[in-house]
This record gives C-alpha cells, structure tokens and sequence, in this order.
C-alpha cells in the first residue's frame, strides 16, 4: 500500500512558507516577518500559518525594485 502522506513532486507549488518565501529573496525569516507587519508583504491566512503567494512575492519584488539612474549621456539626443 503506497502511503499517501508523500507530496507530488510534480504538482508546482503556488505558495511558500515564511522560511521558504525568505530563502526564495535571500533574507532572514524575521526580515519576512517585518515586512508583512509593516504592509509591505500580505501573505494567505487560509491556513494555520500564513503562506506567500509567489505572485505576492514577485508583486513585492517589482514594487520595491530600484529605478535606473539617468546619467548625463543617457539625456543626450
């Protein structure tokens, strides 16, 4: 009898934990923590702990990317 508690590793998954959403970006789960304290992450509380959306993270992400500088040459004609 197969045991059906083990996950399909071929299903993608469409969000993360806080440890997972925090790995993803490269910060510390805290970080991840204040971030959604301070509005700037809103993660699902369809469950007992919050997942991130990766849309939600990517979301973030593009908000909160740096714009490229205008340089003199760039202006020029």
């Amino acid at each position: 009898m197969k045991d059906k508690s083990v996950k399909n590793s071929n299903v993608p998954k469409l969000a993360l934990t806080r440890e997972e959403a925090a790995q993803a970006i490269g910060v510390h789960p805290i970080t991840i923590s204040r971030l959604t304290e301070r509005g700037l992450l809103r993660p699902s509380r369809a469950t007992r702990r919050p997942l991130y959306p990766i849309t939600e993270i990517e979301r973030f992400l593009r908000d909160t990317a740096c714009k490229p500088v205008e340089t003199a040459k760039s202006k020029q004609p």
